[in-house]
């Protein structure tokens, strides 16, 4: 290996210690590595800091251990004002001899690979984007427990003999909470108050409806549902707080989100969680089958000796991934955009869950070119495509017409 950097630190981080291992000399000598240990500890993460800044090492590799490397990484970026290249490294991407596995020697081939210049950083977004990303990221994990919640409110009551599903769309709408609320008074509901809890065209069918309710809950079930439920509404309350936070951290990104919300299927939510992801500076990602593969929407590439095998997605960013997908299934139902009918195409030969993975992936590469040129989404874009795809469907029309011995006239 050729030495590229005079000056390097490799970090190979644990729960409760790092080992640091300062490699510095010139690039045509031996060089001098020195290694220490320190405590996962504030304090102890300080005098990693006072050493980097002491020996003027502006170059840092360490491993992505869990969430370990987090804390230290913000305690070293703010090093030399800023100028310093700190590298999070994928643990797959430097594997030491089989063996030959210790801690100093982990952090010591850190050093090495770093000083030859053979490792590639992850993508780590600014603070601004990663703060961000605590409230969309907890907001998510938010919406799964309302969601568990209602399922289970929902299991409670047809375990009690409540049908609700047999006639409500949706059980948490304004009349199923009515009826929720009334049953959680009284334990049971007639006729007359049952009008008064339903709503618009769900009053056509009181009859059927009542029928569906017809039980009664006992003083330990209407405490027990009581309890539930305000276990959901305070969820949901909490819920608004935190898309609050959102909406004035979103805000510093108002250009980013103004053109990622001109993508039909995407709204606010959705727009900030994506920009909480990947950032509005593009200069990260080479192009866009880099940021594709990041996100994890990219097929393997597995072949040996002329058998093609496994070519599943890789694991990627889960939240980008999920957000994109669910963006994929919402332009999927709109059929007058040019994507959804894509979309349509590409489910007919290979299914729907792959052409959901495909119309993820190319929503993601039109967000790229967006947030990297400032051009905000337009269907005018794909009419000169669709035009294309229509003069080859009828030139090969006409050749199958042709080799039938049928003579096309082409029209004034």
């Amino acid at each position: 290996m050729q030495d590229i950097l005079t000056c390097v630190m490799g970090l190979d981080v644990h729960r409760d210690i790092i080992v640091a291992c300062l490699v510095k000399g010139a690039v045509d000598a031996e060089p001098e590595a020195e290694i220490r240990t320190f405590s996962t500890l504030i304090p102890e993460m300080q005098k990693l800091r006072d050493w980097v800044i002491e020996s003027e090492c502006r170059n840092i590799a360490m491993e992505s251990t869990g969430i370990y490397w987090q804390p230290i990484y913000e305690m070293l970026e703010s090093c030399f004002d800023g100028e310093i290249s700190i590298l999070v490294v994928n643990a797959r991407h430097m594997k030491n001899v089989p063996g030959r596995k210790t801690d100093m020697k982990d952090a010591q081939w850190i050093a090495t690979l770093l000083r030859a210049g053979l490792l590639k950083g992850s993508f780590i977004p600014d603070k601004t984007f990663r703060e961000l990303r605590h409230l969309t990221r907890y907001r998510k994990s938010v919406v799964h427990d309302i969601t568990a919640q209602k399922n289970r409110i929902d299991k409670f009551l047809q375990s009690s003999g409540f049908r609700f599903t047999a006639f409500l769309s949706d059980t948490f709408g304004a009349s199923g909470r009515n009826i929720i609320r009334h049953l959680i008074e009284h334990g049971s509901i007639d006729r007359e108050a049952l009008d008064k809890c339903l709503k618009t065209k769900t009053r056509n069918r009181i009859d059927e409806i009542l029928v569906a309710l017809n039980g009664s809950l006992s003083v330990h079930q209407r405490r027990f549902l009581n309890m539930v439920f305000l276990h959901l509404e305070d969820l949901e309350a909490h819920k608004h707080t935190i898309e609050d936070e959102i909406t004035e951290e979103v805000l510093k990104h108002t250009d980013a989100l103004n053109l990622l919300c001109s993508i039909p299927g995407i709204d606010v939510t959705a727009a900030a969680a994506i920009v909480a992801e990947i950032g509005t500076d593009m200069s990260a990602f080479p192009d866009s089958q880099h940021i594709c593969s990041w996100a994890g929407l990219s097929p393997g590439n597995n072949e040996s000796a002329g058998k093609r095998k496994s070519v599943h997605i890789n694991k990627g960013n889960p939240y980008l991934k999920s957000m994109l997908c669910e963006t994929a299934w919402i332009m999927a139902s709109h059929r007058k955009l040019y994507l959804s009918g894509w979309y349509w195409k590409v489910k007919q030969r290979k299914g729907a869950k792959r052409a959901t993975i495909a119309l993820a992936r190319k929503i993601l590469s039109i967000i790229y070119t967006m947030l990297k040129t400032g051009t905000p989404y337009s269907e005018e874009c794909f009419e000169q495509r669709r035009q294309r795809c229509e003069r080859k469907r009828a030139n090969r029309m006409v050749n199958e017409l042709q080799k039938l011995g049928y003579t096309v006239v082409a029209p004034d």
